[in-house]
C-alpha cells in the first residue's frame, strides 16, 4: 500500500485541526466546512460518531468536534515536514514520528494498545487493515483526549453499529 497520489492533502494544524476542520466545531460547523449538508453515517454511544465522505469520520464530546479519523486509503492525506503519514508501513510512520519528536521536543506517550501519540501535536498513530495489509492511520484528537487515560485508550471511539443519518440535537 501506499500513501496515494490522488488523495486530498490537509494541513495539520498542531492542537487545533486538521484540514478545514477545527477541533470544538459543532456538527453543522464540521458539515458547512465539508461542503456536505449532512454526513452519510451517524452513530450513537458515548460519542457522537460522523461518517462523511470520502474517508473522513469524526467524533464529538458534547455536542464539539473531538477527534478526526481519516480512513488510511480513502480519507485525506496530511503531511508532517512533508512526509506523508497514512496509508504507510505502520513501523515506518512510527520511527517517523519518534525520529520527529525528538528533533522537535514533542511529548510521547503510548496507550494501553502501544499506540504512539505526540501529544503536542494531537496525533495518535493507528494501524487499519485493508485487504489483509496493516497501513498506518494516524487519528488527530483534542489534547484533553490524549492527556486522559480514560480517553486515550478508548480511541478512535469506533465499533458503535452505524445507523443511516437522522437528525439529533446538537
Amino acid at each position: 500500500m501506499s500513501a496515494g497520489e490522488g488523495r486530498e492533502h490537509w494541513e495539520l494544524l498542531p492542537g487545533a485541526g486538521l484540514g478545514p476542520l477545527r477541533l470544538g466545531m459543532s456538527p453543522a460547523e464540521v458539515a458547512d466546512a465539508l461542503r456536505v449538508s449532512e454526513p452519510q453515517k451517524r452513530a450513537g454511544g458515548p460519542y457522537e460518531q460522523e461518517d462523511f465522505a470520502d474517508g473522513v469520520k469524526v467524533f464529538y464530546d458534547a455536542g464539539k468536534l473531538a477527534c478526526i479519523a481519516p480512513e488510511a486509503v480513502t480519507g485525506p492525506q496530511v503531511l508532517l515536514a512533508d512526509f506523508a503519514l497514512a496509508g504507510r508501513d505502520p513501523e515506518q510512520v512510527h520511527q517517523f514520528l519518534l525520529d520527529y519528536a525528538a528533533e522537535h521536543g514533542s511529548c510521547l506517550l503510548y496507550t494501553l494498545d502501544d499506540s504512539l501519540a505526540l501529544t503536542d501535536l494531537g496525533v495518535l498513530l493507528r494501524a487499519q487493515e485493508v485487504g489483509g495489509v496493516r497501513i498506518s492511520r494516524p487519528i488527530f484528537v483534542k489534547e484533553d483526549w490524549l492527556e486522559s487515560e480514560y480517553y486515550r485508550d478508548r480511541l478512535p471511539l469506533e465499533g458503535v453499529p452505524v445507523t443511516d443519518a437522522s437528525p439529533w440535537p446538537s
